[in-house]
């Protein structure tokens, strides 16, 4: 009797992704092998390729329980024609809307950082014209009506020179939340750019590039030493009281085994409201980054966080509803020296029963509990709660006592995009993280930088920009 052999994996699921090489569409499994998550593919001209897209089975099968109806926007500004990644953006057969839109008012910056997903550099490209910027937040307007979170970027955008006049556009337009995406050098080298700064507090958040608390990391990510350049401009952004939320690009084995540290710092600062982590994703300017040793998923940054740090529990980092496979989220409140996460109170059901449901904490037994252990609320006090602020468009809002305000926020997030190697059709059409097109449309920030961002067609393969082309 012949013996049958079983396979040295499961097969999960089918999907689609793209050839690493030639960015042509292909058929790809999802694998269960060895307590990890692969994404394997077949190109017909460059053979088999094994991608890493996850360290945790039991996670990834999580966040394929977090799913919620897709928010649709107000119009859409394509067509779809080849299917995706080819029709962007946004065309009818995406997902979600914008939670997240970048306007990168400049190409231009003021390092020249061998890690930018923009490619940009001191001598670079050109400054946005405020016509043009107007024309890119007007078309994201038309799309949301009165959209989410709209962050500034680049380049660097605090060295546009027009920087203040188009920070006062943005805030005369129906957005909700506007941040600035900056590396600070700006901030910590100029007080007064920084007391202007202060002025828009309302809905206004600095976006704080903050990699390492160490010299040589943020030498190899940013070319140079950059740690009191970080101090300066967290000095100043304290004294002036402006939000802002630490974004810790994270490199396997350079500064993954320090968030816990980061974390614990943040908490130290009045002025931050909470940490992003972000992986390296492979795009744009990228030196000493090979992707199938250096590349960090989701679930891997989850279980170094778990690892490292005393505040954050596995009930407390969830799945976010609108991109679970990319986003993960932990929501805390905070006072002086003490952190009471939230996200794993808020329970499943609730999160995924709809966008604007409000949880108030005196009808939530739990999560008054906490509070009043936290804050020593009084707990005979019915004052009208209000609303702290939004975890994500897509998640609930949170009303609180009046004791509680934005001060009192810390969110950590952990965020992946997907590139080349992982990218994921099923998942690209739920990213809700978008940049505005100076030509109009709004475009997912992974498909942006493979295909649509100024200067990639010539590193495109020639029958990739033939079907772009066609667009």
């Amino acid at each position: 009797m012949i013996e049958t052999k079983d396979r040295p994996y499961i097969f999960y699921e089918l999907t689609n992704s793209l050839c690493a090489e030639c960015l042509t569409k292909v058929e790809a499994k999802i694998i269960f092998q060895d307590e990890c998550v692969y994404l394997v593919k077949n190109c017909l001209t460059h053979g088999r390729q094994k991608v890493l897209i996850s360290t945790d089975i039991d996670y990834y099968k999580l966040s394929r329980s977090y799913l919620k109806p897709g928010q649709l926007p107000l119009r859409f500004n394509t067509e779809t024609v080849r299917g995706c990644p080819y029709d962007c953006g946004l065309c009818p057969d995406h997902e979600q809307h914008s939670c997240l839109t970048l306007i990168e008012i400049t190409d231009r910056c003021n390092l020249e950082c061998p890690i930018c997903y923009a490619d940009s550099s001191p001598k670079s490209g050109n400054h946005r014209t405020m016509e043009e910027i107007e024309f890119m937040l007007d078309s994201l307007v038309k799309n949301e009506g009165e959209p989410d979170v709209v962050q500034l970027s680049g380049g660097e955008p605090t060295i546009h020179p027009q920087f203040f006049d188009i920070v006062e556009l943005a805030k005369s337009k129906p957005i909700k939340h506007l941040m600035v995406n900056t590396n600070g050098v700006k901030i910590a080298r100029d007080r007064a750019f920084a007391e202007r700064l202060s002025q828009y507090k309302q809905g206004f958040e600095v976006y704080l590039q903050f990699d390492s608390l160490r010299p040589s990391p943020l030498i190899k990510l940013r070319g140079e030493d950059l740690t009191e350049v970080r101090k300066k401009a967290l000095a100043h952004l304290n004294e002036f009281d402006i939000s802002t939320n630490l974004v810790v690009t994270l490199q396997k084995g350079l500064n993954d085994d320090e968030i816990g540290e980061i974390i614990d710092f943040a908490l130290t600062q009045p002025c931050v409201r909470g940490v992003t982590l972000q992986p390296i994703q492979s795009a744009g300017r990228l030196v000493n980054f090979d992707p199938a040793k250096d590349r960090l998923t989701v679930a891997e940054v989850r279980q170094k966080v778990l690892a490292q740090s005393k505040v954050f529990s596995p009930d407390d980092i969830i799945p976010v509803p609108c991109h679970p496979d990319c986003i993960a989220m932990a929501y805390a409140l905070k006072s002086g020296e003490k952190t009471v996460p939230l996200s794993g109170l808020i329970g499943k059901d609730v999160l995924l029963s709809g966008a604007r449901n409000t949880i108030q904490y005196e009808k939530d037994p739990a999560v008054k509990e906490k509070l009043f252990k936290l804050f020593s609320l009084n707990q005979t006090d019915k004052t009208t709660s209000h609303a702290v602020g939004d975890l994500l468009c897509c998640l609930p809002k949170l009303q609180f006592p009046p004791e509680l305000n934005y001060k009192n926020i810390f969110r950590l997030i952990i965020l992946e995009f997907l590139d080349r190697y992982n990218f994921d059709v099923r998942s690209v059409k739920r990213t809700c993280i978008h940049i505005a097109h100076k030509d109009g449309r709004i475009i997912p920030f992974d498909t942006y930088n493979m295909f649509y961002r100024d200067g990639v067609e010539a590193s495109l393969p020639e029958p990739i920009v033939a079907t772009l082309s066609r667009s």
